[in-house]
């Protein structure tokens, strides 16, 4: 049993972050495609009236929804590829903070006599930022090391520091 483990482990530790890059990608890539045909995306009204918001009204609602669907595309392209991948994750971290905006700019009508499906939708993209930040860290040169493998004996371990009172 112990050598199926250690396989999956090794396994998941050379492609586990692969796999999660490219299905954030598909993520972006597909919410941003429904974005081009007004109507299909459901959070066609949340994005106009968000980028609305955020900009003062400069960005006209059709403009603010083929805006986002552009970046969300090209951020899913650059995750699912991996081409230009670390402009793509400055610009996935941009996209983010307008994502979960509503959080802030909307907080009430969120919560409006319980969490509201609007409220669901924008509370699973903390999942999109954490999934982001593991991708980022392994694009800026970050790895997951297994224990007891020659991986393992080429990274220096420091000890911790305790907590300071």
């Amino acid at each position: 049993m112990r050598a199926y483990t250690d396989r999956a482990t090794r396994w998941l530790s050379r492609h586990s972050v692969r796999v999660l890059r490219v299905s954030l990608g598909l993520v972006f890539l597909g919410f941003g495609l429904l974005k081009f045909f007004p109507g299909a995306s459901p959070a066609q009204g949340l994005v106009e009236r968000t980028i609305g918001t955020l900009t003062l009204g400069l960005v006209p609602p059709t403009a603010a929804l083929l805006l986002t669907a552009v970046l969300e595309c090209a951020i899913g392209l650059s995750l699912v590829t991996g081409v230009w991948l670390r402009a793509g994750l400055v610009v996935m971290a941009g996209a983010l903070v307008g994502i979960l905006s509503p959080v802030v700019l909307f907080f009430d009508e969120l919560i409006a006599g319980g969490v509201t499906l609007t409220a669901q939708y924008v509370l699973k993209d903390i999942v999109l930022v954490a999934g982001g930040l593991v991708v980022a860290a392994h694009a800026l040169g970050a790895r997951t090391v297994v224990p007891g493998t020659d991986d393992a004996a080429a990274v220096l371990l420091r000890p911790a520091t305790p907590a300071r009172r």
